[in-house]
């Protein structure tokens, strides 16, 4: 429902719902400037094509970000190998000159989590800026703060940054009305079928730890939970309907409309992703980073998507999608809400369809 979404809830809605439906009852050679003008390409296009050029560039592979403003995806290329440049042209892409591999940023990663895991700490690779963000809350003061400094500046000049977050990391659950098990409330993020034909949802791991029952609004049995992490590994939990005949389409409610989801697809750095969750409602905003990590107080999660969207407590475990209704993630946690923004991390939902043996649709 939009009831609480606010302006930026409005203005997604406004730029998504051109393509709902009506709601339903129910939940070679040469130099690389000589070569090809890069293609105009979709977020899903581009996060493929990323993968294969990472893959094929090797150590000149500096990371990815889809230009959503031009449709073209950006290949950031260490070294100055003309053949490399070529490549990553003919293949369809733009090559930018950066400084820091795609191994060098990981390897700062894990170098972060072997010193600075301390809670209310995140990290992602930004490509845009070709550096490791660190992301610290209001909670990293004195003695915690210096301890992240250190280690940021010990992995050496321009590769990562520190910014400053007003809000405070923690997951978004709590009491409301959407999907309820004890006194927690969170959302439900998508239907699924698993692997033995039965029908259910992905949420929040964080909801599916808390509680293994899940009624709708009313109180009705809906679900219970047959797998959850959290933490660790990523933040995701599978729930099968109680009721084998249960009404589960594919798609997302956003508020008498409903988007058909399709499939689930992989993030792309720089895409328009949207979220829908019970307590905020529909908005939306940009993928800013992928294979987050995240120290929030009850443990770390890693592999996350981090982005600019909005969300509060309640809307864990709800939906982000696209605008074409390929499933992206479920929300996680962050800092922040829907007045003053703030950062959203949300599980992929890719892996975690891998991980609990389920498919969309």
């Amino acid at each position: 429902m939009l009831a609480g979404a606010g302006a930026a809830g409005i203005v997604a809605a406004a730029i998504l719902l051109p393509n709902a439906n009506a709601s339903q009852t129910g939940s070679g050679s040469g130099s690389a400037s000589e070569a090809v003008v890069a293609e105009k390409i979709n977020a899903a296009t581009a996060a493929r094509l990323a993968e294969k050029l990472g893959k094929k560039l090797g150590d000149a592979y500096g990371g990815a970000y889809y230009d959503a403003d031009k449709q073209q995806l950006i290949i950031n290329v260490v070294g100055d190998d003309n053949d490399v440049n070529v490549e990553v042209s003919e293949a369809g892409a733009v090559p930018r000159p950066v400084r820091n591999s795609s191994a060098d940023l990981a390897s700062a990663t894990r170098t972060l989590a072997g010193k600075a895991a301390i809670p209310g700490t995140a990290w992602a690779v930004d490509p845009r800026t070709n550096q490791v963000l660190v992301t610290a809350d209001r909670t990293v003061t004195g003695g915690r703060w210096d301890r992240l400094e250190t280690a940021v500046k010990a992995l050496g000049d321009g590769v990562a940054r520190i910014q400053k977050s007003k809000g405070e990391f923690k997951t978004f659950a709590e009491g409301g009305d959407a999907i309820f098990g004890g006194g927690a409330r969170c959302s439900l993020g998508f239907n699924v079928t698993t692997r033995d034909g039965q029908r259910g949802f992905l949420t929040a791991g964080h909801c599916g730890v808390a509680e293994d029952r899940w009624t709708d609004a009313d109180g009705a049995p809906l679900g219970t939970v047959q797998e959850a992490v959290f933490p660790g590994e990523g933040d995701f939990a599978l729930v099968t309907y109680d009721d084998p005949g249960a009404d589960a389409p594919d798609v997302v409610d956003v508020g008498g409309q409903t988007v058909p989801i399709r499939g689930a697809a992989d993030a792309a750095v720089g895409q328009q992703v949207f979220r829908m969750g019970s307590t905020t409602g529909l908005n939306d905003g940009q993928v800013t980073g992928l294979n987050a990590t995240v120290n929030y107080p009850e443990g770390t999660v890693t592999g996350l998507i981090q982005t600019n969207v909005c969300a509060e407590p309640g809307d864990s475990g709800g939906a982000l999608f696209t605008r074409d209704g390929a499933a992206i993630g479920l929300t996680s946690g962050g800092s922040g809400n829907c007045d003053v923004g703030g950062e959203t991390f949300f599980q992929p939902v890719t892996t975690a369809l891998d991980a609990v043996g389920a498919r969309i649709p």
